[in-house]
Protein backbone atom coordinates (compact mmCIF):
# COMPACT_ATOMS: atom_id res chain seq x y z
CA UNK A 1 0.00 0.00 0.00
CA UNK A 2 1.16 3.10 -1.09
CA UNK A 3 0.56 6.15 1.91
CA UNK A 4 0.39 9.84 1.46
CA UNK A 5 -0.64 12.28 4.23
CA UNK A 6 -2.38 15.69 3.79
CA UNK A 7 -0.55 18.13 6.12
CA UNK A 8 -2.14 20.48 7.43
CA UNK A 9 -0.99 24.01 6.86
CA UNK A 10 -2.05 26.46 9.39
CA UNK A 11 1.96 27.73 11.04
CA UNK A 12 3.82 27.57 8.01
CA UNK A 13 6.99 27.17 9.95
CA UNK A 14 6.21 23.51 10.45
CA UNK A 15 7.08 23.27 6.82
CA UNK A 16 10.75 22.80 7.98
CA UNK A 17 9.72 19.63 9.90
CA UNK A 18 6.81 18.23 9.56
CA UNK A 19 7.91 16.80 6.13
CA UNK A 20 10.80 15.85 7.70
CA UNK A 21 9.03 14.08 9.86
CA UNK A 22 6.70 12.08 7.23
CA UNK A 23 9.16 11.00 5.74
CA UNK A 24 11.27 9.35 8.29
CA UNK A 25 7.84 7.74 9.09
CA UNK A 26 8.02 6.15 5.36
CA UNK A 27 5.27 8.14 4.17
CA UNK A 28 5.55 7.73 0.11
CA UNK A 29 3.67 11.33 -0.22
CA UNK A 30 2.69 14.21 1.47
CA UNK A 31 0.31 16.83 -0.06
CA UNK A 32 -0.34 20.09 1.10
CA UNK A 33 -3.67 21.49 0.37
CA UNK A 34 -4.73 25.23 -0.08
CA UNK A 35 -7.43 26.68 2.22
CA UNK A 36 -5.72 29.41 4.47
CA UNK A 37 -2.46 29.56 2.86
CA UNK A 38 -0.87 28.76 -0.50
CA UNK A 39 -0.14 25.68 -1.47
CA UNK A 40 2.95 25.62 -3.16
CA UNK A 41 5.70 27.84 -1.11
CA UNK A 42 5.49 24.94 1.65
CA UNK A 43 6.65 22.25 -0.99
CA UNK A 44 9.19 24.66 -2.01
CA UNK A 45 10.26 24.74 2.01
CA UNK A 46 9.69 21.28 2.47
CA UNK A 47 12.19 20.24 -0.60
CA UNK A 48 14.91 21.85 0.77
CA UNK A 49 14.82 19.56 4.13
CA UNK A 50 13.65 15.77 2.77
CA UNK A 51 15.40 13.74 0.40
CA UNK A 52 13.18 11.27 -1.19
CA UNK A 53 9.58 11.90 -0.20
CA UNK A 54 7.24 12.97 -2.99
CA UNK A 55 5.71 15.86 -2.50
CA UNK A 56 2.86 16.77 -3.76
CA UNK A 57 -0.69 19.87 -3.91
CA UNK A 58 -4.38 18.06 -3.32
CA UNK A 59 -5.26 20.63 -4.06
CA UNK A 60 -4.30 23.54 -5.47
CA UNK A 61 -7.38 25.39 -6.64
CA UNK A 62 -6.79 25.18 -10.51
CA UNK A 63 -9.37 28.35 -11.48
CA UNK A 64 -7.69 31.01 -9.34
CA UNK A 65 -4.88 30.81 -12.21
CA UNK A 66 -3.99 30.61 -15.67
CA UNK A 67 -2.19 27.28 -17.23
CA UNK A 68 1.13 29.06 -17.83
CA UNK A 69 1.22 30.10 -14.28
CA UNK A 70 0.31 26.84 -13.25
CA UNK A 71 3.07 25.33 -15.71
CA UNK A 72 5.58 28.00 -14.37
CA UNK A 73 5.21 26.54 -10.91
CA UNK A 74 4.83 22.88 -11.62
CA UNK A 75 8.04 23.12 -13.76
CA UNK A 76 9.52 25.15 -11.10
CA UNK A 77 9.05 22.61 -8.20
CA UNK A 78 9.45 19.87 -10.36
CA UNK A 79 13.14 20.58 -10.69
CA UNK A 80 13.44 22.35 -6.92
CA UNK A 81 11.99 18.86 -5.57
CA UNK A 82 14.79 16.79 -8.35
CA UNK A 83 12.09 15.11 -9.79
CA UNK A 84 9.70 15.00 -6.66
CA UNK A 85 6.48 17.17 -7.19
CA UNK A 86 3.06 15.90 -8.10
CA UNK A 87 0.68 18.88 -9.21
CA UNK A 88 -2.84 17.99 -8.52
CA UNK A 89 -5.73 20.21 -8.71
CA UNK A 90 -9.12 21.14 -8.43
CA UNK A 91 -11.97 22.96 -9.22
CA UNK A 92 -13.71 24.71 -5.95
CA UNK A 93 -16.88 25.85 -6.61
CA UNK A 94 -18.54 28.97 -7.94
CA UNK A 95 -18.65 31.38 -5.46
CA UNK A 96 -15.41 30.88 -3.79
CA UNK A 97 -13.62 31.13 -7.56
CA UNK A 98 -16.14 34.40 -8.72
CA UNK A 99 -15.96 36.01 -5.44
CA UNK A 100 -13.21 34.84 -3.42
CA UNK A 101 -10.62 34.71 -6.52
CA UNK A 102 -12.57 37.23 -8.86
CA UNK A 103 -11.55 34.45 -11.64
CA UNK A 104 -13.91 33.78 -14.40
CA UNK A 105 -16.10 30.54 -13.81
CA UNK A 106 -18.22 28.73 -16.48
CA UNK A 107 -18.41 25.06 -17.76
CA UNK A 108 -16.17 23.42 -15.41
CA UNK A 109 -15.85 20.23 -16.75
CA UNK A 110 -14.58 21.23 -19.83
CA UNK A 111 -12.50 23.97 -18.83
CA UNK A 112 -10.86 21.46 -16.41
CA UNK A 113 -9.79 19.20 -19.15
CA UNK A 114 -8.95 22.28 -21.42
CA UNK A 115 -6.89 23.48 -18.59
CA UNK A 116 -4.96 20.50 -18.02
CA UNK A 117 -4.05 20.01 -21.58
CA UNK A 118 -2.98 23.83 -21.93
CA UNK A 119 -0.32 23.03 -19.29
CA UNK A 120 1.05 20.12 -21.11
CA UNK A 121 1.19 22.45 -24.74
CA UNK A 122 3.16 24.65 -22.79
CA UNK A 123 5.51 21.73 -21.23
CA UNK A 124 5.43 20.16 -24.28
CA UNK A 125 6.87 23.41 -26.00
CA UNK A 126 9.58 24.30 -23.68
CA UNK A 127 10.77 20.65 -23.50
CA UNK A 128 10.81 20.65 -27.57
CA UNK A 129 11.42 24.49 -28.63
CA UNK A 130 8.42 24.00 -30.82
CA UNK A 131 5.60 26.82 -31.30
CA UNK A 132 3.63 27.11 -29.12
CA UNK A 133 0.13 26.74 -30.38
CA UNK A 134 -2.84 25.78 -28.10
CA UNK A 135 -5.77 28.12 -28.62
CA UNK A 136 -9.31 26.54 -27.32
CA UNK A 137 -12.41 27.53 -25.67
CA UNK A 138 -11.40 28.59 -22.86
CA UNK A 139 -7.41 29.39 -22.86
CA UNK A 140 -5.00 30.27 -25.44
CA UNK A 141 -1.52 30.51 -25.61
CA UNK A 142 0.03 31.37 -28.78
CA UNK A 143 2.96 32.97 -27.47
CA UNK A 144 6.73 32.15 -26.08
CA UNK A 145 10.03 33.33 -26.75
CA UNK A 146 13.01 31.97 -25.49
CA UNK A 147 13.55 35.04 -22.82
CA UNK A 148 10.58 33.37 -21.57
CA UNK A 149 11.28 29.51 -22.20
CA UNK A 150 12.89 27.54 -19.08
CA UNK A 151 13.99 24.68 -21.46
CA UNK A 152 13.79 20.91 -20.90
CA UNK A 153 13.11 19.99 -16.98
CA UNK A 154 16.28 17.50 -16.17
CA UNK A 155 14.20 15.66 -14.10
CA UNK A 156 11.32 15.08 -16.56
CA UNK A 157 8.02 16.61 -16.14
CA UNK A 158 5.57 16.50 -13.19
CA UNK A 159 2.49 13.84 -13.40
CA UNK A 160 -0.87 16.01 -12.91
CA UNK A 161 -3.55 14.87 -10.77
CA UNK A 162 -7.21 16.62 -10.70
CA UNK A 163 -9.81 15.96 -8.18
CA UNK A 164 -13.57 15.99 -8.87
CA UNK A 165 -16.50 14.97 -7.36
CA UNK A 166 -19.79 14.33 -10.06
CA UNK A 167 -19.15 11.92 -12.41
CA UNK A 168 -18.14 14.46 -15.49
CA UNK A 169 -15.16 16.13 -13.72
CA UNK A 170 -14.39 12.85 -12.45
CA UNK A 171 -14.34 11.23 -16.08
CA UNK A 172 -12.09 14.55 -17.20
CA UNK A 173 -9.43 12.70 -14.89
CA UNK A 174 -10.31 9.07 -16.92
CA UNK A 175 -9.41 11.61 -20.21
CA UNK A 176 -6.52 13.59 -19.43
CA UNK A 177 -5.06 12.95 -16.03
CA UNK A 178 -1.89 10.86 -14.56
CA UNK A 179 -3.77 10.63 -11.39
CA UNK A 180 -7.12 11.06 -9.76
CA UNK A 181 -7.59 12.71 -5.83
CA UNK A 182 -10.84 11.37 -4.58
CA UNK A 183 -13.00 13.96 -2.30
CA UNK A 184 -12.96 12.16 1.18
CA UNK A 185 -16.84 12.51 1.44
CA UNK A 186 -16.17 8.70 0.55
CA UNK A 187 -17.33 5.15 1.00
CA UNK A 188 -16.60 1.52 -0.45
CA UNK A 189 -19.77 1.66 -1.87
CA UNK A 190 -19.34 5.23 -3.43
CA UNK A 191 -16.03 4.40 -4.83
CA UNK A 192 -17.41 1.20 -6.51
CA UNK A 193 -20.47 2.63 -7.50
CA UNK A 194 -20.33 6.05 -8.35
CA UNK A 195 -16.33 6.43 -8.92
CA UNK A 196 -14.70 3.64 -10.86
CA UNK A 197 -17.29 3.97 -12.77
CA UNK A 198 -16.83 7.33 -14.00
CA UNK A 199 -13.49 7.17 -14.35
CA UNK A 200 -13.60 4.02 -16.75
CA UNK A 201 -16.00 5.95 -18.48
CA UNK A 202 -13.31 8.30 -18.81
CA UNK A 203 -10.51 6.17 -19.60
CA UNK A 204 -12.27 4.68 -22.02
CA UNK A 205 -13.56 7.60 -24.07
CA UNK A 206 -9.22 8.57 -24.73
CA UNK A 207 -8.25 5.12 -25.26
CA UNK A 208 -6.84 4.27 -21.65
CA UNK A 209 -7.87 1.74 -18.99
CA UNK A 210 -8.11 2.12 -15.41
CA UNK A 211 -4.57 1.25 -14.49
CA UNK A 212 -3.23 4.38 -16.16
CA UNK A 213 -4.50 6.51 -13.95
CA UNK A 214 -3.41 6.45 -10.21
CA UNK A 215 -6.09 6.85 -7.99
CA UNK A 216 -5.03 8.50 -4.76
CA UNK A 217 -8.43 7.27 -2.10
CA UNK A 218 -8.32 10.69 0.34
CA UNK A 219 -9.59 8.81 3.77
CA UNK A 220 -10.65 9.98 6.54
CA UNK A 221 -9.52 9.02 9.91
CA UNK A 222 -11.00 9.05 13.39
CA UNK A 223 -8.27 7.45 16.09
CA UNK A 224 -6.79 7.75 19.11
CA UNK A 225 -4.10 6.42 21.76
CA UNK A 226 -6.94 7.41 24.77
CA UNK A 227 -10.52 8.07 24.78
CA UNK A 228 -9.85 11.87 24.89
CA UNK A 229 -8.06 11.46 21.80
CA UNK A 230 -10.60 9.40 19.93
CA UNK A 231 -13.53 11.74 21.48
CA UNK A 232 -11.60 14.58 19.42
CA UNK A 233 -10.89 12.98 16.90
CA UNK A 234 -14.37 11.63 16.15
CA UNK A 235 -15.79 15.29 16.90
CA UNK A 236 -14.01 17.20 14.64
CA UNK A 237 -14.86 14.99 11.36
CA UNK A 238 -18.33 15.32 12.45
CA UNK A 239 -18.01 19.11 12.20
CA UNK A 240 -15.88 18.36 8.96
CA UNK A 241 -18.88 16.50 7.82
CA UNK A 242 -21.36 19.18 8.88
CA UNK A 243 -19.46 21.61 6.25
CA UNK A 244 -19.17 19.18 3.96
CA UNK A 245 -22.64 18.93 4.04
CA UNK A 246 -23.40 22.42 2.52
CA UNK A 247 -22.38 21.66 -0.66
CA UNK A 248 -24.55 20.47 -3.63
CA UNK A 249 -22.06 18.42 -5.00
CA UNK A 250 -21.09 16.06 -2.09
CA UNK A 251 -25.39 15.19 -2.94
CA UNK A 252 -24.82 11.48 -4.49
CA UNK A 253 -22.27 9.92 -1.53
CA UNK A 254 -25.16 11.52 1.23
CA UNK A 255 -27.91 10.26 -0.81
CA UNK A 256 -26.54 6.47 -1.34
CA UNK A 257 -26.38 6.28 2.17
CA UNK A 258 -29.60 7.29 3.06
CA UNK A 259 -28.61 10.54 4.40
CA UNK A 260 -29.80 12.96 1.08
CA UNK A 261 -32.31 15.16 3.53
CA UNK A 262 -29.67 16.13 6.03
CA UNK A 263 -28.20 18.38 3.50
CA UNK A 264 -30.88 20.51 3.01
CA UNK A 265 -30.92 20.93 7.10
CA UNK A 266 -27.41 21.86 6.86
CA UNK A 267 -27.43 24.24 4.31
CA UNK A 268 -30.31 26.58 5.89
CA UNK A 269 -28.14 26.23 9.26
CA UNK A 270 -25.29 27.67 7.21
CA UNK A 271 -27.53 30.59 5.64
CA UNK A 272 -27.94 31.64 9.20
CA UNK A 273 -25.00 31.50 10.33
CA UNK A 274 -25.56 28.82 12.92
CA UNK A 275 -22.40 26.48 12.14
CA UNK A 276 -21.95 25.46 15.75
CA UNK A 277 -25.35 23.61 15.52
CA UNK A 278 -24.70 21.61 12.03
CA UNK A 279 -22.16 19.05 13.97
CA UNK A 280 -25.12 17.75 16.08
CA UNK A 281 -26.95 16.40 12.75
CA UNK A 282 -24.17 14.57 12.03
CA UNK A 283 -24.90 10.84 13.70
CA UNK A 284 -22.16 8.25 14.13
CA UNK A 285 -23.22 6.35 11.71
CA UNK A 286 -22.50 8.75 9.12
CA UNK A 287 -19.30 9.36 10.55
CA UNK A 288 -18.45 5.83 10.68
CA UNK A 289 -19.69 5.23 7.08
CA UNK A 290 -17.16 8.09 5.63
CA UNK A 291 -14.64 7.78 7.95
CA UNK A 292 -12.22 4.75 9.48
CA UNK A 293 -12.58 5.01 12.63
CA UNK A 294 -11.09 3.14 15.74
CA UNK A 295 -7.88 2.48 17.71
CA UNK A 296 -4.57 2.99 15.76
CA UNK A 297 -3.86 -1.25 15.54
CA UNK A 298 -7.41 -1.34 13.76
CA UNK A 299 -7.03 1.25 11.23
CA UNK A 300 -5.14 -0.52 8.44
CA UNK A 301 -7.14 -3.23 8.38
CA UNK A 302 -10.13 -1.04 7.51
CA UNK A 303 -8.25 0.69 5.11
CA UNK A 304 -7.45 -2.70 3.15
CA UNK A 305 -10.50 -3.98 3.36
CA UNK A 306 -12.54 -0.55 2.07
CA UNK A 307 -9.83 -0.02 -0.52
CA UNK A 308 -9.57 -3.62 -1.64
CA UNK A 309 -10.06 -4.33 -5.57
CA UNK A 310 -10.17 -0.32 -5.81
CA UNK A 311 -6.34 1.65 -5.07
CA UNK A 312 -3.53 0.34 -3.44
CA UNK A 313 -2.62 4.52 -2.61
CA UNK A 314 -4.08 5.91 0.50
CA UNK A 315 -3.98 9.57 1.76
CA UNK A 316 -4.89 9.74 5.44
CA UNK A 317 -6.81 12.79 6.93
CA UNK A 318 -7.92 14.44 9.41
CA UNK A 319 -6.83 17.89 9.30
CA UNK A 320 -9.22 19.48 12.00
CA UNK A 321 -7.85 16.70 14.76
CA UNK A 322 -4.52 15.43 13.14
CA UNK A 323 -3.09 12.57 15.02
CA UNK A 324 0.10 13.89 16.94
CA UNK A 325 2.47 10.96 15.97
CA UNK A 326 1.28 11.52 12.11
CA UNK A 327 -0.54 8.39 12.06
CA UNK A 328 2.88 5.93 12.49
CA UNK A 329 1.50 2.94 14.02
CA UNK A 330 -1.04 2.68 10.60
CA UNK A 331 2.00 3.83 8.21
CA UNK A 332 3.50 0.87 9.47
CA UNK A 333 0.96 -1.57 9.22
CA UNK A 334 0.32 -0.80 6.20
CA UNK A 335 3.40 -0.81 4.68
CA UNK A 336 4.12 -4.24 6.34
Amino acid sequence: MHVSMTVPTDDLRQARTVYRELEGLGYDRAFSFEAKHDPFIPLAVAAEHTDHIQLGTAIAIAFARTPMTLANVGWDLQTVTGGRFVLGLGSQIQPHVEQRFSMPWGNPVARMEELVRAIRAIWHAWETGERLAFEGEHYTHTRMIPAFSPGPNRYGLPPIFTAGFGPQMTEVAGRVADGFLVHPVNSRRSLLELTRPALERGAAAAGRILDDLEVVCVTIVVTGRTEEELHRSREAVREQLAFYGTTPAYQPVFELHGYGGLLPELQALARQDRWQEMAALVDDELVETIAVVGEPHEIAPQIRSRLAGISDHVSLVNNRAPDPQHFAEVVAALHR
